[in-house]
């Protein structure tokens, strides 16, 4: 089984560091490291650190620092813009995809989105998106976080400004495939991934307006929360990510 990973929000300078807080909370009392077990420390930013506990304390270890690794930023990013989905949807969403390797998802208030993300609501609901994926990066043992959002509810203007010739909008409808359509070797590639109603036909053509492709995956009709799991999936076995 691989070592554990915690987030830190800086690696340490020296050889030896005193892991606390939520994190060492969790090394301590929910793993229940001991002295002599491998843990990994993670910036989020790509750097990492291989250490071996040395003592543990209530709520705190010690870590001596075995060897420290960097890791650089992929290119082409992967982005997925993700309709607002009701109840856990849209967390599963994250949690997935954060799994599978993206690098950025946008919320996004599709006009078919039940769930409504307003005020202090929607800052709550998208903090809940990054609590999310931040756990599934410990999980999935990643060294770089992937960023949730700006704004907790970009519209379809804000979302068709951020697409260009490596945007694909997932749709039934599609007579494309993400299998086949040409990909860039840099930069972002950005995917549309619809709510539980679907996009709407002014959505679609507003997207392709701003340059995007439309395609699809296969004949079956996926789920919000499984669509875009599926699609980086391709996007991470076409780019050598896998």
């Amino acid at each position: 089984m691989s070592a554990p990973l915690f987030l830190v929000d800086a690696l340490p300078a020296g050889a030896s560091f005193l892991l606390d807080g939520p994190e060492g909370h969790h090394a301590a009392t929910v793993q229940r490291l001991r002295a002599g077990e491998t843990l990994l420390l993670a910036d989020g930013r790509g750097g990492s650190a291989t250490g071996r506990v040395t003592a543990v304390g209530k709520g705190s270890v010690e870590v001596e620092i075995v060897s420290r690794q960097s890791v650089p930023a992929a290119d082409p990013r992967l982005v997925v813009v993700q309709g607002i989905a009701k109840g856990d949807r849209g967390e599963l969403a994250v949690q997935a995809m954060t799994e599978i390797g993206v690098d950025e998802i946008v919320p996004w208030a599709a006009s078919r989105s039940v769930a409504q993300w307003r005020g202090d609501r929607g800052f709550k609901a998208r903090d809940k998106w990054a609590a999310t994926a931040r756990e599934a990066a410990k999980q999935a043992r990643r060294t770089w976080l992937p960023v949730v959002g700006g704004d907790p509810d970009c519209s379809t203007k804000q979302v068709a400004a951020r697409l260009g010739p490596h945007a694909f909008v997932l749709h039934e409808e599609a007579t494309e495939r993400l299998t086949s359509v040409p990909l860039p070797g840099a930069g972002e590639i950005v995917l549309v991934v619809g709510p539980e109603g679907g996009i709407s036909d002014s959505e679609l053509a507003t997207f392709t307006a701003a340059g995007a492709t439309v395609v699809r995956l296969g004949p079956e009709v996926l789920r919000t929360s499984t669509a875009g799991v599926a699609a980086l999936s391709v996007l991470s076995a076409r780019l050598g990510r896998w």
